[in-house]
């Protein structure tokens, strides 16, 4: 009798701790930056002395933070920090089916991408039964500037976060397209922006084009590039349609990993 007493109140307190951290997350928290005990309680239906008992709880895990001068609670950094390990793991998980529908639906190899440092790094890779095809490069890194999963990366950046980022980096010519410094970087980057998804035409690569799309995460931030790459003479005459197809796939990833778009939130610039 008494166990089951011990569980049943780690239950409700259980319910009560997820109740709290659910309306902090919520339209109303998100807006006005915090909520009060008080509002938190009629949120929730419990009472004010329970609620504050929790919080307290939840503050002293780093779960919820209190603002000194409001008063108020919002979420915190170990919720945010558990949030970004839990976003990776489901975007590792959930981008191999993706890419998969994506070979599909565009019949070339398809990638997914993450930024290291001033370059684009390949985490995962999927290829049609091409005899002749891009390589799948899980693994490998490829310049930033010059190909369309590096501008994708980039669509939040603006011209000064794309002067500290790139201010040690070699603009090497390495196709008679290629980009040549920010400034064309930039343009480029905000072309891409306006249509949802970035083109590069034999910039990196002598008869290679690609299209690739943003991924972003449940706080909206950028983390991942969605991008399908073959050789011209089969993808040039519908990379349009390659660059829809990716945007596509990209914001249904972002979907999954709990982003919710809104009027110019994929074109917005940080």
């Amino acid at each position: 009798m008494i166990l089951t007493q011990v569980v049943g109140v780690k239950e409700t307190n259980l319910r009560r701790e997820l109740a709290i951290l659910t309306v902090l997350g919520g339209d109303e928290a998100v807006e006005d930056g915090g909520l009060g005990v008080v509002r938190i309680a009629d949120l929730i239906g419990r009472e004010k002395s329970q609620v504050s008992r929790t919080l307290k709880t939840l503050a002293e895990s780093g779960f919820v933070d209190r603002d000194t001068e409001t008063l108020q609670y919002r979420l915190g950094w170990r919720f945010f920090a558990l949030a970004a390990r839990a976003g990776e793991q489901r975007l590792l998980s959930a981008a191999p089916g993706l890419l998969k529908r994506l070979v599909e639906n565009v019949g070339e190899t398809a990638h997914l991408s993450v930024l290291q440092g001033v370059e684009v790094l390949t985490v995962l890779s999927k290829s049609p039964p091409h005899a002749v095809k891009a390589d799948g490069w899980a693994g490998r890194t490829v310049p930033i500037y010059c190909t369309s999963s590096g501008r994708a990366l980039l669509f939040d950046h603006d011209h000064e976060a794309l002067l500290r980022l790139l201010s040690g980096v070699e603009f090497r010519e390495l196709r008679p397209g290629t980009i040549r410094n920010i400034e064309e970087l930039e343009d480029s980057i905000a072309l891409a922006r306006e249509r949802g998804y970035a083109l590069v035409d034999e910039e990196f690569e002598f008869g290679l084009v690609g299209a690739a799309a943003p991924v972003r995460d449940f706080k909206g931030e950028l983390v991942a590039a969605l991008n399908v790459s073959a050789p011209k003479f089969r993808l040039g005459g519908r990379l349009e349609g390659a660059g829809r197809e990716v945007k596509k796939a990209a914001d249904e990833l972002s979907a999954l990993l709990g982003w919710s778009s809104g009027p110019g939130d994929a074109s917005g610039v940080s």
